[in-house]
């Protein structure tokens, strides 16, 4: 069952004379129960689309809808139905962390109780303690208590681990995973691709208001190339098939779509020629490999269009 359907969605805004166009007909479905992660290089449209997603403005063209409705002209039925994180929750600094999530539970139709949600995001400890004496990583996950205080059938996690040391991390995304696995759909964006890879079931790349790559983390890296490092050898290489050459730094790269092949062609020939082979770094292409490449890639193809 689709949760979230943008169809042909654009967010434009105008500005006196000129209007800039911040997502260009957009097009997602996010099915129930899902994980799906929004990611993008800088000034890709991601926060108009979730703004837009959220209801929180009107889109330019397109439709999208949440659990079937509109999230604008339905919204009393949808709000109670959505829990937000946003990147800066801006809670009363002078509350301490159970009143600001008793305070949020105000708003919710049904909210667990706060002692509860604040000892499930490892704050029970910091319960008296006021929003303004609380770590940037503590009021994150404040901000994720007051996201998930309201049982949210649909839950929007905007950078939810920015800030948080490597164990808080891990503690989030344990508690997300356990989210999922009780069938609430999540849109989640973020700049940590190993979070990304580790969390997705499905995710979109967004570049220049438009999503380039989509799918699986598998199916969006399916096709990418893997790279192959080596310091510059002092004679030339074999012609290695299938494989191209470049240099960057003075160390030689390869790029092939076959690393074993062409990793074992490599070291079969310095063995028979007995070069020896300096500084070896042979990596598959992965999530991180893809998003570096998706501005160079798309902006050449538009050069070359033009």
């Amino acid at each position: 069952m689709t949760i979230i359907d943008v169809s042909g969605m654009t967010r434009r805004y105008d500005s006196g004379k000129s209007a800039f166009e911040a997502v260009s007909d957009l097009n997602l479905q996010v099915q129930e129960g899902e994980l799906f992660g929004l990611l993008g290089t800088n000034g890709a449209g991601k926060t108009s689309t979730l703004e837009v997603i959220q209801g929180l403005s009107r889109p330019s063209e397109g439709t999208v809808s949440i659990m079937g409705m509109d999230p604008i002209r339905d919204r009393r039925d949808v709000r109670p139905n959505l829990g937000i994180m946003l990147q800066k929750g801006g809670l009363p600094s002078d509350l301490t962390a159970l009143e600001s999530l008793q305070m949020w539970a105000g708003t919710c139709s049904d909210p667990l109780p706060a002692r509860d949600v604040l000892a499930r995001v490892d704050l029970a400890d910091k319960a008296d303690t006021r929003v303004k004496f609380l770590s940037g990583g503590e009021q994150r996950r404040l901000d994720l208590a007051c996201a998930i205080i309201g049982q949210p059938h649909v839950l929007f996690l905007d950078e939810p681990t920015t800030g948080l040391d490597p164990e808080s991390r891990r503690n989030t995304w344990k508690l997300i995973e356990e989210l999922k696995q009780s069938g609430v759909t999540i849109m989640l964006t973020t700049h940590y691709l190993d979070e990304a890879e580790k969390l997705c079931d499905r995710l979109a790349i967004m570049h220049k208001g438009r999503v380039v790559r989509t799918g699986t983390v598998a199916e969006v890296v399916t096709g990418h190339p893997a790279k192959i490092h080596l310091q510059l050898p002092v004679v030339a290489l074999p012609e290695l098939a299938g494989a191209t050459l470049d240099i960057e730094n003075d160390r030689l790269v390869i790029h092939t779509q076959a690393m074993q092949e062409t990793l074992t062609e490599l070291l079969v020939w310095a063995q028979r020629t007995g070069v020896q082979i300096e500084g070896l770094d042979a990596r598959a292409a992965s999530l991180e490999t893809v998003f570096l490449s998706i501005a160079d890639e798309f902006d050449d193809r538009k050069e070359h269009a033009a």
